[in-house]
């Protein structure tokens, strides 16, 4: 549902199977000792449940494959991710999904569209991140799921990570904005061109400033939708806002940047849900990443300065 007094349903998926560093399994705990639900409550919105997905740690599994590492275990998580995901929109709640590593949007973004399929609307997508997230398995370079999770929504790839949720293709390419991109592999790019999604990098950042940029990204994701989706992966941020990320690209998006594109989509009123991830607090300082997170997720439901 999109924001308004419907209750909130904060769900952590404490995943580090996607990745090749430890530590973003602490993502969760990480904003919840930051304060973010008790932040959220101050400004007015009910938080009707907190509950985490169980995941395995990687020492508990057998040796992966190198195409698509821990396929398995993800595969299953993310499916029980997208029916808890689906449950909440059915339950007129807000799903607010804390990870774990960007491997999670698979069950997340398919327990979106699973429901606005259901519902007969289009939803818009906007991803956050310093990279593509548009390698398959055999193209990846490292095997990491957490690099291929906007192939697979697209329904490129790996068949079953394409269909969870019953159905490829979760949400129209002219409808996705990837946004503050600077890192891609050379197989990912060629997919990313014939996709037809919209991208903006730093350099369009760079040269046209983050609030001409919000706004045709808004152009994109809540134009002729029903509502979008916000994937918004903590390494898409400069490191010196958000050290605490296992994936850290030099010359990202700024700490003011990251909050003025987030309130423009508050503004909008039109985010059905959200997700958070690859935040690793074994790299951060004293939490500082989490807080400075969980200030930029209160924009994304609101807050303002004034």
């Amino acid at each position: 549902m999109k924001i308004t007094e419907n209750p909130l349903h904060i769900i952590g998926v404490p995943m580090d199977l996607g990745a090749s560093r430890r530590g973003t399994d602490m993502g969760p705990s990480a904003l919840r000792i930051a304060g973010l639900a008790m932040s959220l409550e101050k400004m007015g919105y009910p938080i009707e449940r907190q509950q985490d997905v169980a995941v395995p740690a990687p020492e508990t599994r057998p040796l992966p494959q190198e195409s698509a590492r821990y396929k398995e275990e993800i595969l299953e998580i993310c499916e029980i991710l997208c029916e808890k995901v689906l449950q909440t929109l059915s339950a007129n709640a807000f799903p607010l999904v804390l990870g774990g590593d960007h491997s999670i949007a698979h069950g997340t973004v398919s327990g979106v569209s699973s429901y606005f399929r259901q519902q007969k609307k289009t939803l818009g997508l906007l991803w956050f991140d310093a990279h593509g997230d548009m390698n398959i398995p055999e193209h990846s370079p490292s095997g990491n799921i957490h690099g291929m999770p906007l192939a697979h929504v697209l329904g490129y790839g790996d068949p079953e990570l394409a269909n969870i949720g019953g159905f490829r293709g979760k949400v129209d390419p002219n409808h996705v904005a990837l946004v503050g991109v600077r890192d891609i592999d050379i197989k990912e790019r060629d997919l990313i061109r014939e996709s037809g999604i919209h991208v903006f990098t730093m350099r369009d950042i760079d040269e046209r400033g983050m609030a001409q940029v919000s706004r045709e990204i808004l152009s994109v994701i809540d134009t002729n939708t029903d509502g979008f989706h916000i994937s918004f992966d903590v390494d898409g941020l400069d490191p010196e806002v958000a050290p605490g990320s296992g994936t850290l690209v030099p010359g990202g998006v700024n700490y003011r940047e990251a909050h003025l594109l987030l309130e423009l989509c508050a503004d909008t009123r039109n985010m059905v849900s959200m997700e958070v991830v690859e935040l690793n607090p074994i790299l951060d300082t004293r939490n500082e990443t989490a807080k400075r997170v969980k200030q930029l997720i209160q924009s994304a439901f609101g807050l303002s300065i004034l």
